[in-house]
């Protein structure tokens, strides 16, 4: 693609520049979800699926203040078990409560991002148990909109069904040029499940969402980068690179910036322009009055002194 990658480019940073390596599976086994790990990340996902048992189906890394959440039922195209989405979702809010953490990327392991549903674990499923195990789940369904830190998608391959509504939940998404996307609810006599069609319509419009819903087709990453589903498109062997680095650079921004903003963006889906612009105000009143703005603001101002210095100029 044409540009430069936010994450890629040089420029003021509140906090120090941070640096991710990827390390082989060898040098540092993933650990599961009831252990998150601090200090090594997984290696390149191709190797994920050679060298990570099904037997955890969420694994969890906290590196330099970016939480990577993986997707890790490779044998089944990572298709949701309840027991699979439950522990996704905890690992969310584990991350959103972890004051070490202030990015959050997700991704899965092997050849697909998440299939949807696993059937194979869904026989004898009906209304009753299916009502039932929602009102009893610890976390709740939407806990991705929830977040008081940026969450980003790195979908390396088929995404459908409910796999598709985690995905949209995200804030940002990168996706490999194999990647697929389909609602598939259609084809399985389902409507859209996990607020599908609420977030489609916001993220593609009406008629877009439409088409997604009702035809069930699979899409493109290129047709889901046109259209606005998806932001990058990242070779295959860089994808998690890339959604790593994207994410630091957000984490070297103000949390208490990324928190009330990513707020504000949902919040305004179901405002008025004046609600969303008091609100607005009444934020930035805030943050005037919070002393990391204070500290910042003169920072910035001394680097814009000694540039100036250097070059000779008045700053600007």
């Amino acid at each position: 693609m044409a540009g430069t990658l936010p994450g890629h480019r040089s420029g003021v940073r509140t906090r120090p520049k941070t640096g991710f390596r990827l390390l082989s599976p060898r040098s540092r086994p993933a650990d599961s979800i009831g252990s998150a790990e601090r200090g090594g990340l997984m290696g390149p996902m191709a190797d994920l699926a050679s060298t990570q048992p099904d037997t955890h189906p969420i694994i969890c890394k906290i590196v330099n203040e970016i939480a990577l959440i993986t997707l890790n039922r490779p044998s089944r195209l990572n298709a949701f078990t309840p027991e699979m989405r439950e522990a996704y979702l905890e690992a969310l809010d584990r991350a959103d409560h972890d004051a070490d953490v202030r990015a959050i990327v997700v991704t899965g392991a092997g050849r697909a991002f998440c299939a949807g549903a696993d059937f194979t674990a869904l026989d004898g499923l009906n209304a009753a148990a299916m009502r039932s195990r929602m009102q009893n789940q610890k976390v709740p369904f939407d806990r991705a909109l929830r977040l008081g830190k940026p969450l980003i998608a790195a979908v390396n391959g088929a995404v459908a069904g409910i796999g598709m509504a985690h995905a949209l939940m995200a804030d940002i998404r990168f996706a490999a040029p194999e990647a697929k996307f389909t609602t598939a609810f259609a084809r399985l006599g389902l409507t859209a499940e996990g607020g599908t069609a609420w977030l489609l319509t916001r993220l593609v419009g009406t008629a877009r969402a439409m088409d997604m819903l009702c035809s069930s087709r699979v899409i493109g990453a290129g047709e889901a980068e046109r259209i606005g589903l998806v932001q990058w498109i990242v070779p295959a062997d860089e994808l998690l690179d890339r959604a790593l680095a994207y994410a630091a650079a957000l984490a070297a921004n103000s949390a208490y910036s990324l928190a009330r903003m990513r707020d504000q963006v949902y919040s305004a889906w179901e405002q008025d322009w004046p609600s969303a612009y008091e609100r607005s105000q009444q934020l930035v009143y805030e943050s005037l009055d919070r002393p990391e703005f204070t500290e910042l603001a003169a920072r910035r101002n001394a680097e814009r002194g000694s540039r100036a210095a250097s070059a000779g100029t008045e700053p600007a």
